[in-house]
C-alpha cells in the first residue's frame, strides 16, 4: 500500500478546558494526532500544541478522520496518572456516528473480538482481543436517492484500534465516509470519516473532582 500522505488540515485545534495541569481540546478531522516519521505528515495536534506547550503529551489518539475530544496532559507526572485511568477502564467517552443503511434494533451490543490484520486493517477474528461496543439509536435519515443513513451514539467498553469502524462495518452498517471499512458505496456517502467524539468522562488527578466534557458534532 502507497505510504499515506495527509493533506494539509486548515481545521483548528480549539481548547474547551485548560488548568495548569491539563487540557481538553476539539480535534478537526484530517489531522493525525501525533507526526509521522515522513516529514510531510509533520502536522498534527502534538505538533501544533508543542508551540504553546512545550511539555505536551497526548494521553489517547484520535483516528486521523475522527474529530471530538482528546485529553492532553502538561507534564510528565499528569500523563502518568490519566493513562492509569484509562488502563483502568476509569475513563468514560461516547462517539457520535453516521452508519449507512437503517438499523432494525434501537440500541445494542457487539462483542466482536478485533485482531490485527493485513496492515493497515483490524479484523474480527476468533482469537483476537476482547472488544465490546454500546450503541444507541438517536435518528434515521434519508440521504440523496433515498438511502437511510443512521445517527447513534457509540460506548465503547474497550479501546481497540479502529473498533467502532470495524464494529459497524461487522453488523453490516459501516461508519459513511471510512475509507478502510466499507460495503457498497459507504465511504461514498459522506466527504469524511462521519465519527466524532462527543463526551469524555475522567477524574481530575489534583482536584479529584470527576469531569465531563462535550463536544457537538457537525453533523
Amino acid at each position: 500500500m502507497t505510504e499515506f500522505i495527509a493533506p494539509p488540515c486548515l481545521g483548528h485545534i480549539d481548547i474547551l478546558f485548560q488548568d495548569e495541569h491539563l487540557l481538553i481540546i476539539n480535534k478537526p478531522s484530517g489531522l493525525l494526532s501525533l507526526s509521522g516519521k515522513n516529514p510531510l505528515n509533520l502536522d498534527s495536534v502534538h505538533h501544533r500544541l508543542t508551540k504553546d506547550f512545550p511539555c505536551c503529551t497526548l494521553i489517547h489518539r484520535l483516528d486521523f478522520g475522527t474529530s471530538g475530544i482528546m485529553l492532553v496532559a502538561l507534564n510528565k507526572g499528569i500523563n502518568g496518572l490519566l493513562t492509569k485511568q484509562f488502563q483502568n477502564g476509569e475513563v468514560d467517552k461516547t462517539y457520535t456516528a453516521i452508519l449507512q443503511g437503517e438499523l432494525s434494533a434501537l440500541k445494542g451490543d457487539i462483542t466482536a473480538p478485533i485482531a490485527k490484520g493485513d496492515f493497515p486493517l483490524m479484523k474480527v477474528c476468533d482469537t483476537g482481543k476482547t472488544a465490546h461496543s454500546h450503541y444507541r439509536v438517536l435518528e434515521t435519515n434519508l440521504l440523496g436517492q433515498g438511502q437511510p443513513v443512521t445517527k447513534v451514539l457509540y460506548s465503547p467498553i474497550t479501546g481497540r484500534t479502529h473498533q467502532l469502524r470495524l464494529h459497524s462495518q461487522y453488523i453490516g452498517h459501516p461508519i459513511i465516509g471510512c475509507d478502510l471499512y466499507t460495503l457498497g458505496n459507504s465511504q461514498k456517502l459522506a466527504p469524511r470519516l462521519m465519527l466524532h467524539a462527543s463526551s469524555l468522562s475522567f477524574v481530575h488527578p489534583i482536584t479529584s473532582v470527576r469531569m465531563k466534557i462535550e463536544s457537538q458534532s457537525e453533523f
